[in-house]
């Protein structure tokens, strides 16, 4: 990025940017010797700021008064990469998510393409609910998602506007998959697998996970799921800022394209604590049977097609050694990203 960076000295502003993945983003940037940033979240969630603790920014902002902010500031501003979203999957509060998530979406989009600001936003893999319709970015198959839960139900909502209003030729839109890695701590219940894992090992000894809800297709423990590292997820970000992806729009899947079993992720985590397996299976809540994905894997194919035509390549965190990483250079020792 450091030869291929489109601006120095207009503003990024980046929404969600004390969370996970927005002060991953953060953390990034301020690598590539990029500092123009405005950093904009609601600082209510407790532990949060510890996220943006040694990063270089502009000026820190509450989301209740971005708007206000960014009155008369247009020629300032080159980008948007909107993180900022309420998260939880077991949100009920459907009205909250529609306010925060969808409304919200849409008042900075028509800000950003208003003044013709590069948009990129957070879209998720939970629009795709059980994957009836498959894991494909494809726009023609958006209409055919049935998202799970209110969460994945407000973000297919934004695409849905995006894509009735003819808008998606204009915006970057990432699905992120199970994203995993430093700076989760403030997310509790939220946070990965891997770092429930974690703390579960230090404390019992042991990890819990659920039976097969269809034991036919899929064992104990052999359920799948697309995890990527936030690293990975952070970089394939922060790209789309390039030059070389100044004309790209479109949602994008970001995931690794590789499933990974619940059994095999437990296994990365005991490995890297040095710790025997020892792995106990327990009963599903009936709440989750009839909503819990079973398989989840990324199609790519838009993501690899692109990188194709830009003559470059990715190269994916290897699971294992991304959780041995995380274990041992965060989780162990307290650090952040």
């Amino acid at each position: 990025m450091k030869q291929d960076k489109i601006f120095t000295d207009q503003y990024i502003v980046i929404t969600g940017a004390a969370g996970f993945i927005g002060s991953a983003v953060v953390g990034y940037l301020n690598e590539q010797n990029l500092s123009n940033l405005i950093l904009v979240d609601d600082f209510q969630e407790e532990g949060k700021w510890k996220n943006l603790r040694n990063k270089k920014f502009v000026e820190i902002i509450s989301k209740h008064e971005l708007f206000d902010w960014l009155e008369g500031r247009e020629s300032e501003i080159e980008a948007f990469i909107h993180l900022g979203a309420c998260s939880s999957t077991t949100e009920a509060n459907t009205d909250f998510l529609i306010d925060n998530n969808y409304k919200y979406s849409i008042m900075l989009a028509e800000y950003a393409l208003q003044n013709e600001h590069r948009f990129i936003y957070a879209s998720s893999a939970a629009t795709y609910g059980l994957g009836e319709a498959g894991f494909n970015d494809d726009h023609d198959v958006l209409d055919e998602l049935t998202p799970l839960n209110p969460y994945g139900f407000s973000k297919h909502l934004f695409d849905l506007w995006l894509y009735r209003n003819k808008l998606l030729d204009k915006v970057i839109g990432l699905k992120y998959f199970n994203v995993f890695g430093p700076n989760e701590n403030h997310k509790g219940t939220m946070a990965s697998m891997v770092y429930h894992m974690f703390h579960k090992i230090q404390k019992d000894g042991f990890v819990s996970l659920f039976k097969s809800n269809d034991p036919d297709k899929y064992k104990d423990g052999e359920q799948l799921r697309d995890f990527i590292y936030v690293k990975d997820a952070v970089k394939i970000t922060c790209d789309m800022l390039l030059e070389a992806f100044k004309n790209v729009s479109g949602i994008f899947n970001v995931g690794r394209g590789k499933a990974v079993t619940w059994n095999d992720l437990a296994k990365a985590t005991f490995e890297a604590m040095g710790k025997k397996v020892d792995i106990r299976y327990i009963d599903m809540p009936s709440e989750l049977e009839k909503q819990y994905q079973n398989y989840t894997q990324a199609n790519m194919e838009k993501y690899e097609d692109l990188l194709k035509k830009q003559n470059k390549t990715f190269e994916y965190t290897d699971v294992f050694t991304a959780v041995n990483e995380y274990v041992n250079d965060y989780l162990t020792v307290g650090r952040y990203l």
